[in-house]
């Protein structure tokens, strides 16, 4: 493990390392407001514990978070419900597109994990039960967890979203004939169109994942979840956090991480610290060509990893 006193160089290097996949990949076209997205952008931001943060490229940009959002949302939900939450939604990798019906009907509306839509829209409706704000709940925590305040949704990639959301929809509406739906489902799909809008830099993310890293804690000192449930959480983006390509991404990447279709994945070196790499050009399964990349080059140099 190389010891350091500032990851810039590393980032630095990384950035050098991997210039040639930037550009690599499409963006997201079944999201109009996001099929414009440039691949050829790239960021990257480290934070330690303190919130310390070092970047690279354009790490202080905005850009529409999309399902990285998802495990802010899930940590909301457990620190407000705790295990009766999984009661509503498993913790096993689905091997299914993040949009797929195909195991609702056969495993009793019940989604496979929390990062698949399915999932997500899950745990969405338990926090809408906890708080009747969802996304204004979530907006607030990443606004004090990141120390930005104009942290806010895309009016845009919402309302386009919503217009384009008739998978989710059904995912929705399915899963209420079962009970495992209480929001009514116009209000549950606003929530959720509004969460996954929200933009947010590399940096925010970077600085806003640091409860995880250390293992349930705020950035104020006070307590989200408990170290138990930090630890859930990990090993849930471990094994679920890149749709159904998370097996490849523990092997190459060796971190909990999550994954949007925005472009940006995020990341945990429990006990160290948190990264958040974007760059809009996707692989096959939604995943960003040169933001995976980027993790594998830095979990190579410095031998941080949780294996």
């Amino acid at each position: 493990m190389i010891m350091m006193q500032s990851f810039l160089p590393v980032l630095e290097r990384i950035a050098e390392e991997i210039e040639g996949l930037v550009g690599r990949g499409r963006p997201a076209d079944y999201i109009p407001a996001l099929a414009a997205g440039d691949p050829r952008r790239f960021g990257m931001a480290v934070a330690e514990l303190d919130g310390t943060v070092y970047g690279v490229g354009e790490w202080q940009q905005p850009f529409s978070t999309q399902s990285v959002t998802k495990v802010f949302t899930l940590a909301l939900a457990l620190a407000g419900e705790g295990e009766e939450l999984w009661e509503h939604v498993g913790r096993e990798p689905s091997g299914n597109p993040f949009n797929s019906l195909v195991q609702l009907e056969y495993e009793n509306g019940i989604p496979r994990n929390p990062f698949i839509n399915a999932g997500a829209l899950v745990v969405t409706d338990r926090l809408h039960r906890l708080t009747g704000d969802a996304s204004g709940r979530l907006r607030d925590f990443l606004r004090t967890e990141s120390g930005n305040a104009d942290l806010d949704f895309d009016r845009d990639v919402a309302a386009s979203e919503t217009e384009h959301g008739d998978r989710n929809a059904a995912l929705a509406h399915f899963m209420a004939s079962y009970g495992n739906i209480t929001t009514p489902v116009p209000t549950l799909l606003r929530e959720y169109f509004r969460q996954c809008s929200i933009e947010a830099s590399c940096a925010d993310l970077a600085v806003a994942t640091g409860f995880l890293a250390r293992h349930g804690i705020r950035a104020d000192g006070s307590r989200l979840l408990t170290r138990s449930q930090a630890k859930q959480v990990n090993a849930v983006m471990l094994t679920c956090g890149t749709y159904d390509a998370a097996g490849d991404f523990a092997y190459r990447v060796g971190l909990p991480g999550k994954s949007g279709v925005g472009g940006a994945i995020i990341a945990v070196v429990p006990g160290r610290c948190t990264l958040c790499v974007w760059s809009p050009g996707l692989d096959e399964r939604g995943n960003s060509v040169a933001g995976v990349a980027a993790l594998d080059r830095f979990t190579t140099i410095t031998g941080l990893s949780v294996f």
